[in-house]
């Protein structure tokens, strides 16, 4: 009897038909075949991501095919069964790098091996990066690319845009001229896995991806603002009819709730006039008073007053919060002779990500020496136009009388402030 050898994937199209594949066309061209790894609990081994991550990359299917982007180590397997099932048999012409960093490029070693006729089109830095990561000889087969650069693929013609900072130096974005779809490498991206909703405009954004887009924005690209500002002026300039990121979901109408965000926080131009308290507290009464703080801020009409424990709540949240309010107040005991810990922490945040343009009150707690305010001060002169309101409230152990007058007037001061 002859045997017949069949390959893996030829058995999985004969068993299973399409139904194995998670790819989806985003319009007559263009293929999405991206990935979600709902296992990885820190972005970067920083960022908690309770809903994990989302990883995009795409395929133009034109004269000449062109992968734009790779994909995350830990859903390689996924991208090419899905990059395999999309080409059909064809071979793969261009891979196009807007980003060089490893969550969208590990799979490069591989692509190269793949299909050895591929050309890579990166930026010059990126090339440069390319090797630093993986050792690989490029110049063989290497299309640098540049602000004004445009890459023909039949009736598709990409055309460059340099963002550098936003948030690598090499990064760039393209704009498929013949389309209007921007690929905005890491921009306008969220933490979160997606489920075959690949569309903003498939999920109820507001409510369920706008925090999650701001966090992502503001820990990930928030130290660079200018760039990003930078980056959006020469957007306006462009007949964009989609926006293709490297992380959530795809743009394809209503644009400005995301773009109005994205020129809020790279200006540092808050979206909500509230209150956002932070509070380090040993025992329990810093805590109190954050929450006699926040009811006289209520009573005094201010809407959306939110309190958050830094000891339990991620930093990274607690950054993307400061970003979100107009008005912040810090109150931390005194640990150590310092700020406590945790709100020491927020403070190194606050300023590595280049957070400016509020109004702040202080609190602080000491039961011998109170210092914290004073501490947390100096960290706040360090950082631009933080503008701190009296009176500071200091408690010596627990709230008394005179500390709820204290508070009181600090409350006033705020919704005043924010009004």
């Amino acid at each position: 009897m002859e045997c017949v050898t069949i390959d893996a994937l030829t058995l999985k199209k004969w068993l299973g038909g399409d139904e194995m594949y998670n790819y989806r066309k985003v319009n007559d061209d263009l293929y999405w075949l991206g990935a979600s790894d709902r296992r990885l609990e820190l972005f970067e081994n920083v960022y908690p991501l309770p809903a994990g991550m989302s990883y995009n990359n795409y395929v133009l299917m034109d004269e000449k095919t062109c992968l734009l982007d790779g994909i995350d180590d830990a859903v390689t397997r996924q991208f090419f069964e899905n990059l395999e099932h999309v080409l059909n048999g064809r071979n793969l012409d261009y891979m196009v790098v807007h980003h060089m960093e490893p969550d969208h490029c590990s799979a490069i070693p591989e692509l190269v091996a793949k299909y050895p006729e591929m050309k890579i089109v990166a930026s010059m830095q990126a090339f440069k990066m390319m090797q630093q990561f993986y050792g690989l000889e490029t110049e063989s087969r290497a299309i640098v690319v540049k602000e004004g650069s445009a890459l023909n693929l039949g009736k598709h013609e990409l055309k460059f845009i340099a963002a550098p900072m936003v948030h690598w130096p090499e990064v760039m974005m393209s704009i498929d001229t013949a389309t209007g779809t921007l690929f905005s490498a890491d921009a306008f991206g969220a933490f979160g896995a997606m489920s075959g909703n690949i569309f903003a405009d498939e999920v109820d954004w507001e409510r369920d991806w706008s925090d999650e887009a701001r966090r992502y924005y503001v820990n990930i690209v928030g130290k660079y603002g200018p760039q990003v500002s930078a980056v959006l002026k020469k957007a306006a300039a462009l007949d964009i009819k989609m926006i293709c990121p490297l992380h959530g979901h795809i743009w394809r109408e209503n644009f400005n709730m995301i773009l109005d965000r994205y020129a809020k926080w790279a200006s540092y131009t808050p979206e909500k006039k509230s209150v956002a308290i932070f509070y380090g507290s040993v025992y329990g009464n810093t805590a109190n008073a954050a929450d006699i703080l926040a009811v006289k801020l209520v009573e005094l009409g201010v809407r959306g007053v939110r309190v958050f424990d830094s000891s339990k709540t991620d930093t990274s949240e607690l950054v993307s919060r400061a970003f979100e309010y107009e008005a912040l107040v810090f109150a931390s005991a005194t640990y150590n002779a310092e700020i406590f810990d945790k709100m020491s922490y927020l403070f190194d945040d606050l300023k590595n990500h280049n957070l400016q343009n509020r109004i702040v009150g202080l609190m602080e707690n000491g039961s011998w020496a109170p210092m914290a305010a004073n501490l947390m001060k100096k960290r706040l002169e360090t950082m631009k136009n933080m503008t701190v309101v009296e009176p500071v409230v200091t408690i010596k152990s627990g709230v008394t009388e005179e500390n709820v007058e204290s508070i009181t007037q600090l409350a006033k001061a705020l919704a005043e402030a924010v009004k």
